[in-house]
């Protein structure tokens, strides 16, 4: 087996273990027994645990940023654009769902490649522009776009996790529309001063 077929071959296998216990229920001799190597040839090719584990969430966080880019790359009006996303997403959680499942784990003290918090600010710094243009199209105030850019891919992000610890229960056609009813129609339906109204706030 070549260097980068043995590299890719010890990324699988980190992946799926990393995916099922955590990377702190894992060590370097688990993986190395499962990849069938001794654990010199980890510490060759990724320096020990944490450089394995960096380099499986910084693809993954790649590999997801990029298929959410492209959808938001594509243009159209901003109903579109908010249907490939979430389509987009949940396109990856069932293709990838091992790497999906390192990504929503809390990273580690020591490991800093990100995680999935970091990559959805990303998306939603991408976001932020085009609620931008749909405010101005509904003449409303720009200034909290940001946190409705954050509100949308959380909410986004969170239900993917959920459809997927439940077994993708439902089709992802299903889940998809129901995620785009919920944040189209309370986009365009946004009041230009939203008040609360059970909470006093002078208290």
């Amino acid at each position: 087996m070549s260097a980068h077929d043995r590299r890719e071959q010890l990324i699988r296998v980190g992946q799926e273990v990393f995916a099922e216990q955590g990377v702190q229920g894992v060590s370097v001799e688990e993986v190395a027994k499962l990849a069938g190597v001794t654990k010199p040839v980890i510490y060759e090719h990724f320096g020990g645990k944490a450089g394995l584990y960096a380099v499986i969430v910084e693809r993954a966080i790649q590999d997801l940023l990029r298929q959410i880019s492209v959808s938001l790359a594509e243009g159209g009006g901003s109903r579109q654009i908010l249907e490939r996303t979430a389509w987009a997403l949940l396109t990856y959680i069932e293709q990838s769902p091992s790497a999906f499942r390192i990504l929503v784990r809390d990273s580690p003290s020591w490991h800093g490649s990100g995680s999935i918090a970091s990559l959805m600010s990303d998306v939603a710094v991408q976001v932020e522009g085009i609620l931008g243009e749909e405010f101005r199209r509904q003449r409303l105030d720009t200034k909290p776009v940001p946190i409705y850019a954050q509100m949308l891919i959380g909410m986004i992000a969170l239900t993917g996790e959920w459809w997927l610890e439940s077994g993708r229960a439902f089709k992802k056609e299903f889940v998809a529309a129901h995620m785009v009813n919920l944040a189209w129609n309370g986009l365009t339906s946004l009041e230009a001063k939203p008040k609360l109204t059970a909470i006093d706030s002078r208290k």
